[in-house]
């Protein structure tokens, strides 16, 4: 424990001077970048502002993270920073600025992490899985039904860093329409983060109501009459594809239920009690989509099991017509089997009428059995 203590006392650089090294920053993997220009202006970085009491101030000196905290610690608010995909380089200054754990850092800057809440010291990091619908003209047993990306989210008293993985899930228009209802800024960064975990659940709720459709028209071609020419196994495959995009589904909004209960219920000091109501709402959201998506994984399983059902069907009817086929052809083969030993003392061998009287025989004894075996639904 006392390794991770020096670790983070490397990390947090000091309020007052953050770029001053100490005895022990060569303990810091942020120790070493080049103190003559902005470590800070990474070219990941897609928007930065500051906001106080609710306004977002426009300011030259706004346009880096370091220069948005400059004014933060002068003159009050918070700073919101946002990147999409930074590399380790781009998102070191800021991490040294900003005193991040290198442990968040790192699945910060890696992605392909599970959704989650974790706090170390002042800062809570939060981990959110977007999802993104993919349109599609018809269902196949390849079709990519869902896309994911990734939300990470450095919530601390007077600022919020958003991390964004992925082509889909931008936060632009979400940090627009903030901007319009100062009074909910006003309550700091954790509206913030209220503001995104609202947006990725109501992102779930369209993407379920998306697939949910997908699973109604996969629903009515498995249980209709079999279009001429087609073959189940042809649904399987679609049935299965969609069993594992929502499986990915599953994985983006199961893990989450944890970390809004905790938001929602726990009282924390870095969000605000009026904030913590909204969360709650949030949580009901997901919990929501969350019974969707168990629903819809156990739908496909039993549409699966009705398509395996109707093929073992179709299957045994198959079988039942061959064997009916066969046993009509039995009678001529066991005739002319017989007649064709070419004894030379056989019954009606060398009969005037015996060749067309066994014709007929065959021709009567075949239509009987067809007739037989129709009517009891073989054929």
């Amino acid at each position: 424990m006392s390794m991770i203590r020096d670790l983070r006392a490397a990390v947090r650089p000091s309020l007052l001077h953050p770029l001053r090294k100490t005895a022990t920053a060569t303990a810091s993997p942020y120790a070493n970048y080049d103190a003559t220009r902005d470590p800070t202006a990474a070219s990941a970085v897609v928007d930065c502002a500051v906001y106080r009491e609710g306004r977002r101030i426009d300011d030259s000196d706004c346009l880096t993270p370091r220069g948005a905290m400059r004014q933060v610690r002068e003159s009050g608010g918070f700073a919101w920073i946002g990147l999409h995909e930074p590399t380790e380089a781009e998102f070191a200054g800021i991490a040294a600025e900003f005193g991040l754990h290198p442990l968040a850092v790192e699945d910060a800057v890696h992605a392909h992490q599970r959704p989650k809440l974790e706090r170390y010291d002042d800062t809570l990091f939060t981990v959110f899985k977007t999802i993104h619908y993919v349109e599609h003209a018809e269902l196949t047993a390849t079709s990519e039904v869902v896309e994911t990306g990734e939300v990470m989210v450095f919530t601390g008293p007077d600022f919020v860093i958003t991390v964004r993985h992925g082509g889909q899930g931008s936060l632009r228009n979400l940090r627009h329409r903030l901007q319009g209802e100062p009074e909910l800024l006003a309550k700091g960064p954790s509206s913030v983060l209220h503001a995104i975990a609202d947006h990725v659940v109501d992102g779930y709720i369209a993407v379920a109501d998306a697939v949910e459709l997908d699973i109604d028209q996969l629903e009515i071609d498995v249980f209709s009459p079999a279009a001429k020419g087609t073959t189940r196994g042809a649904d399987t495959g679609r049935i299965y594809q969609l069993k594992r995009e929502v499986l990915e589904f599953k994985r983006a909004v199961t893990p989450l239920l944890r970390p809004l209960q905790l938001l929602s219920e726990r009282p924390m000091r870095l969000v605000d009690p009026d904030i913590q109501k909204y969360f709650r709402d949030v949580a009901d959201h997901l919990a929501r989509v969350q019974e969707q998506v168990v629903g819809f994984d156990e739908l496909l399983n039993s549409i699966l099991q009705a398509n395996l059902a109707q093929a073992t069907v179709a299957q045994n009817e198959d079988m039942r017509k061959i064997t009916s086929w066969a046993a009509i052809v039995a009678v001529p083969t066991a005739v002319c089997g017989v007649y064709g030993m070419n004894f030379d003392h056989m019954p009606e061998l060398h009969w005037k009428y015996g060749y067309p009287m066994v014709l007929g025989g065959i021709a009567v004894i075949c239509f009987a059995i067809h007739r037989t075996l129709k009517r009891n639904g073989w054929l």
